[in-house]
């Protein structure tokens, strides 16, 4: 769409997450994937997967303004559940290899 540019967004885990349990494991795993799925259909998230050895994960989104993607981030289970927060959004040019 017009208007829209690639975004970096971290997601961190917050004070829900269960240590002791896998990613699979956690609260609402099912609403939290489902809903994830339903946001690279649509196309708003290119890319996305946790970043080994770390409690964050990296999101490549597509979308006009760091508002619209707190927005709609707002609506994952696992927001409001404070599994994962967002703890960086920062505009990103793809210089190499391309995206659909």
């Amino acid at each position: 769409m017009a208007g829209e540019r690639l975004f970096a967004v971290i997601r961190t885990r917050g004070a829900g997450w269960d240590g002791a349990q896998a990613l699979e494991g956690q609260r609402d795993w099912k609403g939290h994937a489902s809903f994830m799925n339903a946001l690279a259909k649509d196309g708003f998230v290119v890319l996305g997967g946790p970043l080994d050895g770390t409690s964050d994960v990296l999101l490549i989104v597509r979308a006009k303004t760091r508002d619209e993607i707190l927005a709609r981030l707002s609506a994952d289970p696992w927001t409001g559940l404070d599994l994962l927060r967002v703890s960086r959004i920062t505009p990103w040019t793809l210089r190499l290899g391309s995206l659909p």
